[in-house]
């Protein structure tokens, strides 16, 4: 079930790139190339980022299945690390505006989420601390708790939303580029809190230290493109 609506939701984050680089003129294609590399980055990533920083231990005394996909343990903030640096190297091998081309990719990872998350809140493998909230779910052990797969499921639907009104006006290049990092990053930062799986460093969880710099970097791409382009010219 998690496999199916994780591929499921990343064909339809992939088609609303598409469908978005066609509406502002930009290469079809070069989504689609990107998202079969991306697709890649995205695993190996997110695999990586869970190995190193989750569960290093369990993975040094077993190294065989730190490559055994059949085994749990993905973390989605490092599978947009890998996706950053794959999209950068791409897009300067192509010499291709990366801001139009982030904006226009970005554009359909709100609903990737959203639908891909529905598989995480089907098998309840993001449980949270006991609750009576409106939203918390009865678990199989009786027991009513958060779920943050469902959670972020909601976050992807309610970004996505977000960026339909925003799109009314026009935006530098960039801008839901940086909205999106600095929105998911948020979300991924206050739901961590409710965790009660996963290991920490200084009381935070490695999401919630990547989400701090990336709250900032998001900020500036979003609002402050001139600070960005000053920093660009510096490098």
């Amino acid at each position: 079930m998690w496999g199916t609506l994780v591929a499921f939701g990343y064909l339809l984050g992939a088609y609303l790139a598409a469908r978005r680089a066609r509406q502002q003129k930009l290469d079809e294609k070069i989504v689609w190339d990107l998202a079969f590399w991306l697709f890649i980055a995205a695993f190996v990533g997110a695999r990586l980022f869970h190995v190193v920083f989750y569960e290093p231990a369990y993975y040094l005394a077993n190294p065989l299945a730190a490559i055994d996909l059949r085994q749990p343990g993905f973390a989605i903030e490092g599978g947009f690390l890998a996706c950053a640096a794959v999209f950068f190297w791409f897009v300067k091998k192509k010499k291709l505006d990366w801001m139009a081309y982030a904006d226009t990719l970005t554009w359909g990872i709100p609903w990737g989420c959203g639908v891909g998350r529905i598989g995480c809140f089907l098998i309840h493998d993001h449980p949270g601390t006991l609750s009576h909230f409106v939203l918390a779910v009865k678990y199989p052990d009786g027991q009513t708790r958060h779920d943050l797969g469902l959670y972020l499921s909601l976050a992807g639907f309610v970004i996505g939303c977000l960026f339909l009104a925003l799109d009314r006006k026009r935006h530098h290049p960039g801008f839901f580029f940086g909205m999106f990092i600095l929105l998911d990053s948020f979300t991924r930062l206050w739901f961590d809190f409710y965790r009660i799986v996963d290991v920490t460093y200084g009381h935070l969880t490695p999401t919630q230290w990547v989400s701090i710099p990336l709250m900032i970097v998001g900020g500036v791409i979003a609002f402050r493109p001139d600070l960005l382009r000053h920093l660009q010219r510096k490098a």
